[in-house]
């Protein structure tokens, strides 16, 4: 086992990192896609981005309110299928609620949904795409958590399983330990790479917490 240096707080991704909302997603985007007369090529490379930006990228400025709109309807209508991933539970668990945040790419009415839908302990910091001005790959998101939490970036630890998400947690200056499952670990650029959460063992200090990982 690596001990790595201590840390003041943790931002957790959520997808994909702390639940596997996966088949949740691929239903709704399928269906949107089909409804918006898509190519399914769309899809590659999405995960971990703000679905605004996708969909801005897809269909021409006029419409994109109203495509976001509904690939948010479905999304928030279809929640089940959603499981905790190995680890998260007991990981978010062993962390105070003044050191812990989720920094999310989903908007606030969907993020509250899948917490609910999983049952995670969810913390009382949630940081969500309507938060910020820009999502990630900017590193805002990752800024504005710490900011909440009253820490310094630099003394954060970040938990992310997608390029984008790890990428704004570089540009914020944060440690980054990436989650394999939706990408490969040769995808993953990360300080640390574990396969699951449940390799991640937290000890407390009176400055923060210590990680240790394989």
């Amino acid at each position: 086992m690596t001990t790595t240096r201590s840390f003041a707080a943790a931002l957790f991704d959520m997808d994909g990192t702390l639940i596997d909302s996966t088949p949740a997603v691929d239903r709704s985007w399928t269906r949107w896609g089909e409804e918006w007369q898509m190519d399914p090529s769309f899809r590659v490379g999405m995960h971990g981005r703000p679905a605004r930006q996708i969909i801005e990228a897809l269909v021409p400025p006029e419409q994109v309110e109203e495509a976001f709109e509904r690939v948010e309807q479905l999304e928030l209508a279809d929640v089940d299928d959603i499981l905790v991933l190995d680890g998260a539970t007991e990981l978010l668990a062993a962390l105070p609620d003044e050191r812990r945040a989720i920094v999310t790419s989903c908007t606030r009415r969907l993020a509250a949904a899948r917490i609910a839908g999983s049952g995670i302990p969810a913390p009382r910091t949630v940081v969500t795409i309507d938060d910020t001005s820009r999502g990630k790959p900017h590193p805002d998101p990752f800024l504005e958590g710490a900011r909440r939490l009253g820490v310094d970036p630099h003394d954060c630890v970040v938990f992310e399983d997608a390029p984008a998400g790890l990428a704004a947690a570089k540009s914020a200056g944060c440690f980054t330990v990436a989650v394999v499952g939706t990408h490969t670990r040769a995808e993953l650029d990360a300080d640390l790479v574990v396969d699951r959460l449940s390799e991640v063992v937290v000890t407390l200090t009176a400055q923060g917490f210590t990680l240790t990982a394989p």
